[in-house]
């Protein structure tokens, strides 16, 4: 049995589409079981409930072998630190009473940068926690996700521009989310490897410019990239409702990409996930656009 957290999510639904379409037997841990699709709640073990409480996290790990790990983003959050390990330690203790014997965790880059990294710090004390039980695990590391451009499409429409805090000219590293997901995947129905490992997955590294240029080609028309000082994109996103703790951390985990946190893991990932970023704008973003036309 294989269990499944955050399965609404980006990352956790193409897991799960994945392993359904392989005929495994997968259980998911969903707060709202309505937001599942048909095909899940009728071929899915479903346990109700958030993968943050004990009791939960109980019926969904007994009998289990592996578990795909989770911790959903909550712009809400006052505590960026607690908001991570808050889910994590529960998740340790089930792990180690059930005997779960892999688990596959989604995590960032950057774990040996070794200072603060804004939203990126809570998730590698996640994995040192995780580790600290003893599980098989292996911990999917990641970069900037190229699905965050998709909360700028209706500014690439309407002004043809997008903007980052990272810095126009240097190269961040970046990876599309269905290759972190059919990496999952693959970990999880594998039941031959075990000890700890981290999997860094990269599928493309081009500055926020050279981004920019890529869509300009893709899109047949100019886009331009803006740079959006720290204090004004904090200003603005606590304006739209982000707490000030959520907004720092992506201030702070803007600064640290600026400063190179995934420079050593990258020189050192042998080879590069299947999408490289044209193919990404070509094959998601372009067709995100078009649907925003006829809307």
């Amino acid at each position: 049995m294989i269990v499944i957290t955050a399965p609404t999510g980006q990352i956790g639904s193409q897991v799960l589409d994945a392993l359904l379409d392989g005929g495994h037997s997968v259980r998911v841990i969903a707060r709202d079981p309505s937001r599942l699709t048909p095909r899940t709640r009728e071929r899915a073990e479903v346990v109700r409930g958030s993968h943050r409480d004990p009791a939960t996290l109980a019926d969904a790990l007994r009998g289990a072998g592996s578990m795909l790990w989770l911790v959903p983003p909550n712009p809400n959050a006052d505590d960026i630190h607690e908001h991570y390990l808050g889910f994590t330690r529960p998740a340790c203790e089930a792990l180690t009473d059930h005997g779960v014997e892999r688990v596959v965790g989604v995590t960032s880059l950057g774990r040996a940068y070794g200072r603060p990294a804004g939203l990126l710090s809570p998730a590698f004390a996640m994995d040192d926690m995780i580790e600290r039980t003893g599980v098989n695990y292996r911990a999917l590391a990641m970069p900037f996700f190229m699905e965050n451009l998709l909360h700028q499409v209706e500014s690439i429409k309407a002004r043809g521009s997008f903007s980052l805090a990272n810095t126009a000219d240097r190269p961040l590293a970046t990876v599309a989310t269905r290759d972190i997901a059919a990496t999952a995947a693959a970990l999880l129905v594998d039941g031959s490897w075990s000890g700890q490992d981290t999997v860094p997955l990269i599928g493309d590294t081009l500055s926020p410019d050279a981004m920019a240029h890529v869509l300009s080609e893709v899109l047949e028309r100019p886009i331009t990239f803006q740079q959006v000082d720290g204090r004004a994109y904090k200003e603005t996103m606590t304006r739209y409702g982000m707490s000030a703790a959520w907004a720092q951390g992506l201030v702070d985990m803007a600064a640290a990409q600026n400063d190179g946190i995934y420079d050593a893991e990258q020189k050192a990932t042998a080879s590069a996930a299947p999408t490289d970023f044209r193919r990404w704008c070509e094959e998601v973003l372009k067709p995100n656009l078009l649907d925003l036309n006829r809307s």
